[in-house]
């Protein structure tokens, strides 16, 4: 059940936790560069788009997709970490800080992608 989702204000692929912001992505790895590109519709619910070129093995693809969210965001690397699906294509990222200002940094993020701009790292 994929398909594209477009950001008109609803549902959001991120939600505000205690310790910060909890992401959901779905990632494509052996892509031609590190990227994220707009929403995607998943069976776990809506989810950022993310490609990165790493491959899926030793957990390569896993640590590329957190550095590419912490770009992203404009965080740390060190404050994002995978929590769930990490031999999945659906993956689920806690980033530690203050989960408001992280979700309008996300919303601001998400915004340039909706005017067509997809924000690389690499």
């Amino acid at each position: 059940m994929t398909g594209k989702a477009r950001s008109d204000g609803g549902e959001r692929p991120w939600r505000v936790a205690e310790t910060g912001l909890v992401v959901r992505v779905r990632l494509t790895p052996k892509a031609s560069r590190d990227a994220v590109g707009g929403l995607d519709l998943t069976p776990d619910g809506l989810a950022l788009k993310a490609r990165v070129r790493a491959v899926p093995e030793d957990g390569a693809a896993n640590a590329a997709v957190e550095k590419l969210i912490a770009a992203w965001l404009g965080v740390a690397k060190s404050t994002v970490s995978l929590i769930a699906g990490g031999k999945s294509r659906v993956k689920t990222l806690a980033v530690a800080g203050d989960g408001m200002a992280l979700a309008a940094a996300a919303e601001a993020c998400l915004a340039t992608l909706g005017a067509g701009k997809e924000r690389r790292d690499g």
